[in-house]
């Protein structure tokens, strides 16, 4: 298989050349056809709580929910993608960590796609503000014989673990897991910048969507928002919807951690669905309006979630003049991979995780997915 477009960091016409799922070689394209579309990686999101009605916090887990959502993100352009759990009862999380083995076991698509489970809590602040919409009742102190539990349950597919460090003995707990290959990320949090600095110290290296999940009043300085970003070894998961963070928040994000800096959906099982009022197990009544914010229906000014995926946090990345379509594409493939441990790229010898796609002024619109080398998803004209 050969794939043309132009390459998405540097805008040349390139070759991309694919066998048995594999990029073999990547070579500029002389007399290249008018009009190309970009070609880059796969997109990976770090963080999705569920899309297009499926969703991975309902209990139990509705049978091939993780089947029908990595199909359907293939329209997204995402490839890679890691199911996330949030914080819940002791034998929910356990339940949705079955049901997320029990896909991947039967179905290879999904177990391709899914490169690890992002387990969202429980161990995070029970503060009003800090806990985000994580219900109270289940939050709970850092406890790594019940992770070693839910490890089990998932298959050891927990990668990734939010959590805050101002619990004690916080920093033992993060050693523990980074020494089991669990990327240990500080979110949801009202811990002091000398907890967020030693559990960074401990080896926490990320930070769960950078500046939501946070009080609405802090000190002005010292605060946990500029620890995380004086930490250097912290990259930061940003929501670049335009409704979670204001640009100037986005930009100074993006200028401190540099290529630290990346993007998640964080989507919520509502993504992708028409706009109208929905009933949800965690917000109760919510909306979603037809500018894509999603809203507690009760209080307009409270967003219930992101309802929004990868090509749109691209889009608007790229629209408000915050990056350049190349370093917004990596923002959402590249760094992310990177950090968790796996080769997304155009290189040789690196999984044929591929995506084109138009950038203009109507955004970025995905015209075909290619996942280990096969064709998955094709644009409609």
């Amino acid at each position: 298989m050969r794939i043309q477009g132009l390459h998405y960091a540097t805008a040349q016409p390139i070759a991309i050349d694919v066998t048995d799922g594999v990029i073999r070689s990547v070579t500029p394209l002389p007399n290249a056809p008018a009009d190309l579309p970009y070609v880059g990686p796969g997109l990976v999101d770090l963080q999705v709580n569920g899309y297009l009605g499926e969703d991975f916090n309902a209990f139990p887990v509705a049978p091939g929910a993780l089947r029908r959502a990595a199909r359907a993100l293939w329209a997204q352009g995402t490839t890679t993608f890691f199911p996330t759990v949030i914080t819940n009862s002791v034998e929910a999380i356990e339940g949705s960590m079955r049901a997320i083995t029990t896909e991947c076991d039967a179905d290879p698509v999904v177990k391709n796609a899914v490169a690890g489970v992002h387990l969202e809590g429980p161990f995070i602040s029970f503060e009003d503000g800090a806990r985000g919409a994580h219900a109270k009742q289940f939050v709970r102190t850092p406890d790594f014989d019940l992770l070693d539990r839910w490890q089990a349950a998932a298959g050891g597919r927990i990668r990734i673990l939010t959590m805050s460090p101002e619990w004690p003995d916080s920093p033992v707990f993060v050693e523990r897991c980074a020494k089991a290959g669990i990327v240990v990320s500080v979110g949801h949090t009202a811990a002091t910048p000398e907890q967020v600095a030693a559990a960074v110290a401990a080896g926490a290296r990320m930070i769960t969507h950078f500046g939501n999940g946070a009080h609405l009043m802090l000190p002005r300085h010292p605060n946990y928002l500029w620890e995380q970003l004086a930490q250097d070894d912290l990259s930061a998961c940003l929501i670049a919807d335009g409704f979670h963070l204001p640009d100037q928040v986005i930009r100074v994000a993006m200028r401190v951690k540099g290529e630290r800096a990346m993007i998640v959906s964080d989507a919520v099982s509502l993504a992708g669905l028409p706009a109208g009022e929905y009933a949800t197990p965690v917000g109760g009544k919510v909306v979603l309006t037809p500018s894509g914010r999603l809203h507690l229906a009760e209080n307009p000014k409270l967003l219930a979630g992101s309802a929004q995926m990868l090509p749109w946090g691209v889009s608007h990345l790229v629209k408000r003049g915050l990056a350049t379509v190349g370093e917004a594409w990596a923002m959402a493939s590249v760094r992310p991979a990177r950090l968790v441990g796996f080769a997304c790229g155009l290189e040789v010898g690196a999984q044929a995780d591929l995506v084109t796609f138009r950038a203009g002024d109507a955004g970025v619109i995905i015209e075909q997915t290619i996942k280990h080398g096969d064709p998955v998803y094709a644009r409609s004209n």
